[in-house]
Formats: structure tokens, C-alpha cells, sequence
């Protein structure tokens, strides 16, 4: 079965993600800017969900991790929980 690490940055607002998008294609740092911003206690450790597979996040989630090129911010990406940038760090 495939795995993937991912890390991403929760919020609550599509605006604000799209923001913080920009932020990151300008040099922005992804892990410096989770801690400070995202709702998700992932945002502690820089975003890192650590390894998963599929069928482990919620659907939205898992279409974007399991098909995005990795190394690229993907979203904004809307689920019930807000919306995420999500960047795909391994899969394998």
C-alpha cells in the first residue's frame, strides 16, 4: 500500500489561505508560517503529519496527497474541517 508524508496549514478562511500561499512563492518559510497560523495541533510541529495512508485523512485530503507532484503547496483545498495548504514532502 502506498504511504505518504505530508505537512499542511489549517485555517479557517479561503482568503487566508490563499494569502498565506503567496507568502510561501515568496520565500516564506511553510513550517514558520504553520506554527504561527494553523488551527490543527500539527502546527506545532511545523505542519508534519507525519506518514499515513490512504483512506487515513479525509477524502479531499488524501485525493490531493496520494496525486500532487511532491514538494509542491497544493490548495487552497477545502474540507470540513477549514482549508489547507498541503505539501506532499514524501510518498513512496
Amino acid at each position: 500500500m502506498p504511504k505518504a508524508q505530508a505537512r499542511h496549514i489549517l485555517v479557517p478562511s479561503e482568503a487566508e489561505c490563499a494569502k498565506l500561499k503567496k507568502d510561501i512563492e515568496g520565500g516564506a518559510d511553510f513550517a514558520a508560517l504553520a506554527k504561527q497560523h494553523s488551527k490543527c495541533p500539527s502546527g506545532r510541529e511545523g505542519g508534519s503529519l507525519g506518514e499515513f495512508g490512504p483512506g487515513q485523512m479525509v477524502p479531499e485530503f488524501d485525493t490531493v496527497v496520494f496525486s500532487a507532484p511532491v514538494g509542491t503547496v497544493q490548495g487552497p483545498v477545502k474540507t470540513q474541517f477549514g482549508f489547507h495548504l498541503i505539501e506532499v514532502t514524501k510518498r513512496g
